[in-house]
């Protein structure tokens, strides 16, 4: 039996930069240097309203527990507030923090135990989206030029990384995201972050933005 094909003519577009819009950006760069992401993200600065979740995480994989431990404690040090402390899980081990700008991150790993010292590399940075509809979502970036690279029915998608961000993106379901971070999945106003596109300007159907990398000033924090 012969299958169908179909080819897409859409340009190739992927994930090429994460701002995230903060109010006082000399803060928040002296911040994420002192947690040790400050190369994964852009800073802006922004003034515009947002209440509650706001319907992302940032998470970081790293190789051991000692390794979440020590970027949990940098993270507290530099005054980020603790929304869930590490401890051990079906999973693995992890901690989630939240930034003084609002920004909630995840710092995880999938060893239960260390097999060596703390270190302070970063195997890996995603992006997770919260959205109302994971499958509707994942059609749309399709559509948008993005490859899948994993996708678990309507729970969880993964896209392929571009060649210019360190950062992979992926789809999650709202309110299971908020339950994984202990916050209430409730929020208003922006999300207050932007994704750079290698190709051009949009908003997803959960109000997330994108603008062409190329627009986007080059302020790295």
């Amino acid at each position: 039996m012969v299958m169908a094909t179909t080819t897409s003519t859409t340009a190739h577009t992927s994930l090429a930069s994460v701002t995230l819009e903060v109010a006082d950006p000399e803060a928040a760069r002296r911040f994420y240097s002192a947690f040790g992401v400050d190369t994964y993200i852009r800073l802006r600065a922004s003034e515009t309203h947002s209440t509650g979740f706001r319907g992302f995480t940032l998470a970081l994989t790293v190789s051991g527990p000692a390794t979440v431990d020590g970027f949990v404690g940098a993270a507290v040090d530099a005054g980020a507030t603790v929304l869930k402390p590490a401890a051990k899980s079906l999973w693995g081990y992890g901690g989630v923090v939240q930034a003084p700008d609002g920004t909630i991150w995840k710092i995880a790993t999938s060893a239960k135990k260390d097999t060596g010292p703390a270190t302070r590399e970063i195997d890996e940075v995603v992006l997770l989206l919260g959205v109302e509809d994971v499958k509707a979502t994942k059609q749309f970036y399709v559509g948008r030029g993005l490859t899948v690279a994993k996708s678990f029915g309507g729970k969880y998608a993964e896209f392929a990384p571009g060649q210019s961000s360190p950062v992979k993106l992926a789809l999650y379901k709202r309110r299971a995201l908020a339950k994984d971070l202990g916050v209430p999945a409730d929020g208003t106003g922006s999300h207050r972050i932007v994704l750079g596109s290698t190709a051009d300007t949009f908003t997803d159907p959960d109000g997330f933005a994108w603008e062409a990398a190329a627009s986007l000033a080059p302020t790295p924090s």
